[in-house]
């Protein structure tokens, strides 16, 4: 249903769009970085029946497997009663977002406090972030290998980081600068303590949360300089809105969509799949898809190779090739929702709004749809026939005027394998912001979506 508002479908039985939202904040709440949403992720495939590739020797029709790729990217699949070589239906999220990583070597001392000296991690208003409750996650691993797992500021007597900032009285100078230059990226430095070190007579402030450190952790300093520590916001997601309609929480850009892909992989029964449904969640999107754990990375089409191989295809590379070629995907990534507060930056017609269900963007990019994928009109009809055949409310936008500015997802990566390509995702407000918002009915389409499109 095109451009129609979602609650009056559901009017008689929110009830499902509420506790299916209730699943996903206990996600988004849990999965605050990109090892944790795959933790979260294998245990709800675990739970459905999934299983490790690496403990399977083979592969036949309704068969559920998943791979991971160093505890960052997994990739599920139900096997189709098509040839593989016939084309998957992928639902494809990136569960990574917009934070504060430890620099290697994070803790000194200034002025009677220790800090943590962080590097800001993909596109953030950085004025943001400074005077609200962080917390810590992340490993640290030792030579010997070992590695020990860090979440301190989410339980309710753990304590909270943050970054300070400078009273009204005395902030004349700094008031006066552009936005993006009032707080710097080197200012954006976590105070971790202030008393020294009481038990040696030259003890510092630092030695004394070095110690601390080594009392939890049983790590030196040096071991600091092997570890992942990502600064989040503290506490979990949060109904927003008197109606509570909505849900307030940090990375809904992309988790909203990596989980309603992941839920309607399990929640599709393996003799409704035709063609092999994949669900595959990826990091690093938001610094452009690279590394190892990107959507940049060969681990994907390595991944079909072996699902090749364990179905008894020859050539498996070249079947994965040919597999990839065959293949419909969407993209499934988050789209900026009208703001009336910030109109300007829209054009109302070409524009997400809450409430509207699944987003389709055609094209993303930067002004004259720069790094973007866009989607031929063949596929999209093809979707929307979809969409309306199973009953679900959708619409579609652009990201912002022509030239106020723009962005992109993974969906040029994908299509580069000549499959077809389309970016659907949930309309977002204060999208890269440590609080952003989405609607429940939303976040509930685009799960229904999503499994229409697995098996349509």
């Amino acid at each position: 249903m095109y451009r129609q508002n979602a609650w009056k479908k559901h009017a008689k039985k929110l009830d499902k769009v509420m506790e299916f939202a209730e699943g996903y904040k206990h996600y988004i709440s849990e999965g605050k970085t990109e090892r944790l949403a795959v933790n979260e992720a294998i245990k709800l495939l675990e739970a459905k029946g999934f299983k490790d590739v690496t403990k399977v020797k083979s592969l036949k029709a309704g068969s559920k497997v998943y791979f991971l790729n160093k505890n960052k990217n997994v990739c599920a699949f139900i096997i189709g009663n098509r040839p593989l070589t016939e084309g998957l239906r992928i639902l494809g999220a990136h569960i990574d977002s917009p934070r504060l990583d430890l620099k290697e070597h994070p803790v000194y001392e200034r002025g009677g406090f220790a800090f943590g000296d962080t590097h800001y991690y993909g596109g953030v208003k950085k004025y943001q972030w400074v005077t609200i409750p962080l917390a810590l996650h992340g490993i640290i691993v030792k030579k010997d290998g070992t590695s020990v797992v860090v979440n301190v500021g989410e339980e309710e007597n753990d304590p909270v980081v943050g970054i300070t900032d400078l009273l009204p009285h005395l902030a004349a100078d700094q008031m006066a600068k552009p936005l993006a230059k009032a707080i710097e990226g080197e200012s954006l430095d976590i105070t971790l303590g202030s008393i020294p070190l009481l038990e040696e007579e030259k003890g510092t402030v630092k030695a004394n949360v070095l110690k601390i450190l080594k009392d939890k952790y049983d790590i030196e300093e040096e071991d600091l300089i092997s570890a992942e520590i990502e600064i989040v916001p503290a506490g979990k997601a949060r109904d927003y809105g008197l109606d509570r309609s909505m849900i307030a929480g940090y990375g809904h850009d992309d988790r909203c969509c990596a989980y309603t892909s992941l839920l309607a992989l399990l929640d599709t029964k393996a003799k409704d799949v035709t063609n092999t449904a994949c669900c595959i969640l990826v990091d690093k999107e938001e610094i452009g898809s690279v590394g190892a754990t990107g959507a940049h990375s060969l681990f994907f089409e390595n991944t079909v190779a072996r699902l090749a191989d364990l179905l008894g295809i020859a050539n498996p590379l070249y079947a994965a090739r040919i597999t990839l070629e065959n293949s419909k995907m969407l993209s499934s990534d988050v789209s900026a929702a009208y703001d009336p507060l910030y109109a300007y930056v829209s054009d109302p017609n070409n524009v997400a709004y809450f409430g509207e269900g699944l987003v389709f963007n055609k094209y993303t990019g930067s002004r004259g749809k720069s790094s973007s994928n866009d989607s031929n009109p063949e596929y999209y009809a093809w979707i929307r026939k979809v969409m309306d055949e199973a009953n679900v409310h959708w619409q579609n936008a652009e990201l912002g005027k022509v030239d106020q500015g723009g962005g992109g997802t993974i969906a040029y990566i994908l299509g580069n394998y000549n499959m077809n390509v389309i970016d659907a995702g949930i309309a977002v407000l204060n999208m890269h912001a440590p609080m952003e918002i989405i609607s429940k009915v939303d976040l509930y389409e685009a799960y229904l979506g999503y499994k229409a499109f697995l098996i349509g």
